[in-house]
């Protein structure tokens, strides 16, 4: 009878810490990539993006595919965005022009995979794993 109330108090006090280790890297953990604005600059069309790293782990650097298409659906151009270092739980702003495009022909731009993804000195895949996408604009952004 006392094993079955030590192993019930021990499993209470364990389980919680259980659910705790989960919540860090389950469905909760994500890193957020918002297209925030777009603004002509100049001859170029520059996209400002809203970056939360929620993933419990601090990117060093990450650089993602991106390729824009115009409002008509064609592939204008596929580039390399590197959007650096993303500490954990610190919203970053980043922006990037698209040099001789005006934004009223940008339609939508697709972050088409992770080129690069640095944690603690070393590839990973938490950039592409956790990537979670939105627009608060209307060039639709896809993944």
């Amino acid at each position: 009878m006392l094993f079955l109330r030590i192993a019930l108090v021990l499993s209470a006090s364990v389980f919680p810490l259980a659910v705790l280790a989960q919540s860090a890297d389950g469905p909760a953990s994500r890193l957020s990539v918002e297209l925030n604005a777009v603004q002509d600059v100049g001859e170029a069309c520059r996209l400002s993006f809203l970056v939360e790293n929620l993933t419990g782990t601090t990117i060093d650097e990450a650089v993602l595919e991106t390729v824009i298409f115009d409002t008509a659906g064609g592939v204008v151009t596929l580039s390399l965005f590197d959007f650096r270092d993303l500490p954990v739980g610190r919203p970053r702003v980043r922006q990037f022009d698209l040099p001789g495009m005006a934004c009223n022909a940008v339609g939508r731009a697709l972050i088409n995979g992770s080129s690069s993804c640095i944690v603690n000195g070393a590839e990973s895949g938490v950039c592409q794993e956790a990537l979670s996408l939105s627009s608060r604009v209307d060039v639709e952004l896809l993944g």
